[in-house]
């Protein structure tokens, strides 16, 4: 593990048993005597005696690659609460409201993955990765608005084009965090 992972770990220790009331004192002797969060699993036979934050601590992503494919899922959980909440509303407006809302969660993190990627990748790995992704646009945009053609005039046109539009955005943030994410 990097040593600004490990020292990451050390401090979200710190804070996670402050929040819980732990004093100083208490959260330095257990920033010390815990550098690898993985040896807490490796080493505990029952992981059913370990407390929520012991949990926490040891199932701490170790890489960005983890972090992100955490936050892909907590997205996904995101668009389901947003789902569920306009589940009685069948509205092609209310439709619209959750498939938009959809669709700036999962630009919002592609653009988050797309910046710590700026940072990961070597100068000539980003610039290939800028032309493709320039190229990932142009083809969402055009395929987005291909099948909404087919409701052209109609009130389904716009929400065909946000879902293709959505459905693209979150498929290629996985694609990101898959293929390139250290």
């Amino acid at each position: 593990m990097k040593s600004y992972q490990k020292s990451l770990v050390g401090l979200l220790l710190v804070a996670i048993l402050a929040a819980c009331g732990n004093t100083s004192e208490e959260s330095q002797n257990a920033h010390t005597s815990t550098t690898d969060p993985s040896q807490n699993i490796s080493n505990s036979n029952d992981n059913e005696s370990l407390t929520e934050t012991e949990k926490d601590i040891a199932t701490t992503p170790k890489s960005m690659k983890e972090v992100y494919q955490q936050k892909l899922a907590n997205r996904s959980k995101e668009v389901d609460k947003i789902r569920k909440t306009y589940s009685n509303d069948s509205s092609t407006l209310a439709l619209k409201k959750v498939e938009g809302e959809r669709y700036d969660l999962w630009d919002e993190l592609l653009n988050e993955v797309y910046g710590v990627l700026k940072e990961q990748l070597s100068k000539e790995e980003m610039n290939q990765l800028r032309d493709e992704q320039r190229n990932w646009i142009t083809y969402r945009d055009d395929t987005a608005k291909e099948a909404s053609l087919k409701y052209q005039g109609g009130t389904q046109e716009h929400l065909e084009y946000v879902v293709v539009l959505a459905d693209l955005t979150e498929e290629r943030c996985y694609e990101l965090v898959e293929d390139f994410m250290e």
